[in-house]
């Protein structure tokens, strides 16, 4: 593989995956004078979940105007909670105004990744063939994989199959008899949406979720026209958004015992629509709220309660021909089957494909659960970071805000790389790598696990998609977005190695440069030389 790397293709920087991450990571890149780079994405076009899901009522669950970056903010969201089509939408607008196109690669998957010790730089295999890069922004975000159940006799179905982020729209489930497996936040806007169509609808639920009303409406002509002509009223509707979910956070990561009024208010939400007394036992949840993930719907309910629908209140067991069977026995049979089953969250698909220093993989890495230094780096792969990376994840506010904190952490990587490298800003020859230490990672990954013992999410008795197969929360962040902005505002240093090359392509003067070169020697000499900057421009975020 290295004796081709020559003849590659190289950039600055290769982004993988144009979802929210990936482009958000583009336009901050060009804000830091940064052009050498693509975007490599498998799909013929950018979006990420949001061009994957694009099941009848798939919308979010975050208001709009917190559910958008703040360096391009749209005064003209249709609803308080937007479609999925909305929002891709946006997606494409952001693409185009920040001249993005021309450094997209579709139709292009990462097959792997290897990182090459001697070069200092990222060799990337793709289905359209190779490229190197100094370094590599993994943006492929843990909605990605879905997850369909290995379920016995699954196989053998004469129906049709398919998960919710991969609708077939081909099919026509009108007068089909339908199971939809799971009861996450893709289930509980799937049931309505084909409740009215479908012959018969079994829902087959495992574990109830808690519910609360998804306050949506029109945002009429006369404020779309407000936040364009005056973009304070715009900036202060986000804020207000913002600040009342910041406010909320104490309840989930410290006090969970407060959210027993929440409780109350889900459970008088479900007794409006459901009248029967069985059907209520079935459907209240026996866990603490927030333990997971708490859904937002107004239609969910009204929809059980249809004539037409049926809940299961057991997991799918096994599949007999066209019939499933639940775990506590009941037989039904179906036409169709949608699995609502979620994705590959803490076992990310991609850290199959990444090869670091040892020549292990991320996934072997990560084996005994995902762990990096401020959810962004790994030990052992220098030069490599990720957008949503573990326990950056939140329970009830906007990704968007967490994302465009981890840009703010790479703007100062990729910036401080440029320092680093000798030949001064810039560093197109790629001789300098800032490789986490180990020392660092566990240090950041013990202060986490510590603050999480605390949380509804570990003391809510409940089992969710947040816990690992060895039962540790990797995926949300046990803290404010405010603090998590304040711990990757900017690179430290003294929590990285850095790596210089030993000649391969620079100049005698660099080769005499050891590879490894203590981080305090760096510092002293950047500030001798006058190229570190201390305090350098954040950016907006």
């Amino acid at each position: 593989m290295g004796g081709h790397a020559d003849e590659r293709e190289h950039v600055r920087v290769a982004v993988v995956g144009s979802g929210f991450g990936g482009l958000g990571a583009a336009v901050r890149l060009r804000r830091e004078g940064v052009t050498d780079f693509v975007v490599l994405e498998r799909a013929d076009s950018v979006g990420g979940t949001w061009r994957d899901n694009e099941y009848p009522g798939c919308a979010c669950d975050v208001p709009s105007h917190l559910y958008s970056f703040s360096f391009a903010p749209n005064p003209d969201w249709p609803r308080t909670f937007s479609g999925q089509p909305h929002i891709r939408a946006y997606l494409e607008h952001v693409a185009d105004t920040f001249g993005l196109r021309p450094h997209l690669r579709l139709n292009t998957e990462v097959e792997m990744m290897r990182w090459d010790a001697e070069a200092l730089r990222w060799e990337i295999e793709t289905s359209k063939g190779g490229f190197t890069a100094d370094v590599v922004v993994s943006a492929t975000g843990p909605l990605s994989d879905p997850k369909t159940p290995e379920v016995p006799g699954l196989a053998g179905f004469p129906g049709k199959v398919f998960h919710s982020a991969r609708w077939d729209h081909d099919y026509d489930l009108r007068g089909k008899r339908v199971a939809m497996i799971g009861t996450g936040a893709s289930a509980i806007q799937i049931v309505p949406a084909i409740a009215p169509d479908v012959e018969r609808l079994t829902l087959f639920q495992r574990t109830p979720p808690w519910v609360m009303p998804r306050t949506d409406r029109a945002i009429s002509a006369g404020e779309r026209w407000l936040h364009r002509q005056l973009p304070f009223t715009r900036a202060a509707r986000r804020s207000l958004l913002w600040g009342i979910r910041e406010l909320q956070v104490g309840a989930f990561t410290k006090h969970p015992n407060r959210l027993g009024l929440i409780e109350s208010l889900a459970k008088a939400n479900m007794a409006r629509s459901i009248k029967d007394p069985a059907l209520r036992a079935k459907l209240t949840p026996s866990y603490r709220i927030g333990c997971k993930r708490i859904l937002l719907s107004s239609e969910y309910y009204p929809a059980l309660a249809r004539p037409n629908v049926d809940l299961v209140a057991s997991g799918l067991k096994e599949i007999r021909g066209s019939v499933l069977v639940a775990a506590d026995g009941t037989e039904t049979e179906v036409d169709a089957i949608v699995f609502g089953t979620g994705f590959h969250v803490t076992d990310m698909p991609i850290a199959d494909r990444v090869v670091g220093v040892e020549g292990r993989t991320l996934a072997e890495e990560w084996k005994d659960g995902m762990q990096s230094l401020r959810g962004a780096t790994a030990a052992g792969f220098p030069n490599w970071m990720t957008i949503i990376g573990p326990n950056t994840g939140l329970g009830n506010s906007s990704m968007i805000l967490m994302i465009e904190s981890q840009l703010n952490y790479l703007a100062d990587y990729v910036r401080q790389l440029g320092l680093l490298t000798p030949g001064g800003r810039g560093g197109a020859d790629g001789r300098t790598a800032l490789a986490a230490r180990p020392s660092a990672v566990h240090a950041w990954n013990r202060r986490v696990q510590e603050r999480m013992k605390r949380t509804v999410w570990n003391t809510g008795g409940c089992t969710s998609w947040y816990l690992d197969a060895n039962g540790r929360n990797t995926t949300v962040w046990p803290g404010t977005t405010g603090e998590f902005r304040r711990e990757t505002r900017r690179v430290d240093l003294a929590e990285y190695e850095v790596l210089r090359g030993r000649g391969v392509g620079v100049g005698s003067a660099a080769a005499e440069v050891p590879a490894e070169v203590p981080v305090e020697a760096v510092i002293v000499e950047a500030v001798t030389a006058g190229t570190l900057t201390v305090g350098a421009e954040e950016g907006a975020a």
